[in-house]
């Protein structure tokens, strides 16, 4: 066993515990979604002229091509993202789809927030979301380690992070997508090593800059959150309801598949408020249930970030863990009436394919956080390993003449290389008796050195041999005086 507790030449159980933890969370969120889609789903889908198991047949895809996706991204080394063409590349479309949005995006529910491409809607926040943790960690590493000059990384992290950000609020209007991404670069910055009194200080300012931002719809969607009696037929209807399914559901709910509230009277109940349902048919058991399997992405995750091989894996991890878990704890908090609605899937579980993808996109990520950081420590294992394969060497002996007959006079003594005697007497502790194999010389020759163990197995061998013949020169001397 190795000294963190994994068998040797294995992963470190400190690094597969939480990759395993959470691959098994996230693949009971989605599998949770797939089923709660279907339940919410069947009413508004027949209600639009569909087929009862459209939505979850869309959604069953979307799973699957993000697992696939997820998958790649498992088997690639996230630090391409640092630099070079990969980030330029990612940044490009991400920015690309978002100047895109107020050109060509479809107005759904009041919000322009959908692009159409090849028959599918994509929501291009998803992706960009990650797109900017990413470059976030990117900045202040490249800031740290190498600019470190304050001008030019401020510029970097304007035109990288800032500037789409604030395009992002401002022609999407989208207040609950922007409180998510700076959750992430909050937590970027806290663990890139940022002075806590400047990271204070920057929340702080957020806090205001949202207090001043809050006009117009968002104010009465403020003002329904503190009472949403005041006006319930209209602008409160919708959180009324959602009161509703968690009252019916109780304990232990009504019953998969036996929600009322499904029945077009919550709207959204596949997408925003698809919590709502899950209250309602499982009750609070599988409320909470879905509360612990995020806790346990955001465990897995952090401890991921924890031992990553280097300061970026770190960071990335972190961020996309805490925006990740950050989001479903938003959607969930909205549900319950703990914060005003902001319109946010919950992750893994709402109906929607740019959703389901982006978020088994950010598993991806911080699972090769954890692949890379795996390999990284099995290295010093392996090196260790070569090692001593390349001290198994063993004893070769010396040809030997032609074996004659005891009773010869003279060449009865064991025969010694002169050469090999004068080796050992020079301080060869092998004496010529040890010559390391073809594998093994080739690792002496990289600097692998031989045990001591081996050596005075040598030097014991070489005493044997001078012990022998001085016993057969006392017997040919006997043997002379007697006669």
């Amino acid at each position: 066993m190795n000294r963190r507790g994994g068998a040797r030449g294995s992963v470190p159980a400190d690094i597969m515990m939480p990759r395993l933890g959470l691959l098994v969370a996230v693949v009971l969120l989605v599998l949770v979604g797939i089923v709660m889609v279907f339940s919410a789903s069947t009413v508004e889908a027949i209600h639009n002229g569909e087929s009862a198991t459209s939505y979850v047949v869309k959604q069953a895809i979307f799973a699957v091509f993000g697992s696939a996706l997820a998958l790649f991204v498992y088997t690639r080394d996230y630090r391409s993202l640092q630099g070079g063409p990969y980030f330029w590349v990612f940044w490009g479309i991400c920015a690309a789809l978002l100047l895109a949005v107020p050109v060509i995006g479809t107005n759904i529910l009041g919000a322009t927030r959908w692009i159409y491409i090849g028959g599918f809607s994509v929501q291009p926040t998803e992706f960009a979301k990650i797109m900017l943790v990413v470059a976030a960690a990117k900045v202040l590493l490249e800031y740290r380690d190498q600019i470190r000059d304050t001008k030019q990384a401020l510029i970097a992290a304007f035109v990288l992070v800032l500037l789409p950000l604030l395009f992002l609020y401002k022609t999407q209007s989208d207040m609950g997508s922007a409180v998510v991404i700076l959750v992430g670069a909050f937590v970027v910055m806290w663990l890139g090593g940022l002075p806590g009194r400047f990271v204070a200080v920057l929340g702080i300012a957020v806090v205001v800059g949202g207090v001043f931002g809050i006009a117009g719809y968002r104010a009465d969607r403020v003002s329904v959150w503190l009472d949403p009696w005041s006006d319930q037929y209209d602008t409160g209807y919708q959180m009324i309801r959602s009161f509703f399914a968690f009252s019916e559901g109780g304990i232990l709910g009504v019953g998969l598949g036996n929600s009322r509230e499904k029945f077009l009277y919550l709207p959204e109940a596949e997408t925003d408020f698809i919590f709502s349902i899950i209250g309602e048919e499982l009750g609070l058991i599988g409320a909470l249930f879905v509360i612990a399997l995020f806790v346990a992405v955001l465990v897995c995750g952090l401890l991921i970030a924890k031992r990553a091989a280097d300061d970026f894996g770190t960071m990335i991890a972190g961020g996309l863990t805490c925006m990740l878990v950050g989001q479903a704890f938003l959607n969930m908090a909205c549900a319950t009436g703990l914060f005003p609605t902001t319109g946010k899937p919950l992750p893994f579980i709402s109906s929607g394919g740019s959703s389901v993808v982006a978020s088994l996109l950010m598993v991806g990520i911080i699972m090769s956080v954890s692949r890379v950081a795996g390999e990284e420590a099995l290295t010093p294992h392996r090196a260790s390993a070569e090692r001593r394969r390349a001290n198994l060497n063993y004893i070769r002996v010396e040809d030997e003449p032609p074996a004659r007959s005891r009773f010869s006079s003279s060449e009865s003594a064991p025969v010694v290389d002169a050469s090999a005697r004068s080796r050992h007497s020079h301080g060869d502790p092998f004496g010529g008796l040890m010559a390391p194999s073809g594998g093994a010389s080739r690792n002496a020759s990289r600097g692998s050195s031989r045990p001591e163990g081996n050596a005075s197995l040598g030097s014991r061998a070489s005493r044997r041999h001078d012990s022998g013949m001085e016993r057969g020169a006392n017997r040919r001397g006997s043997g002379r005086n007697s006669r």
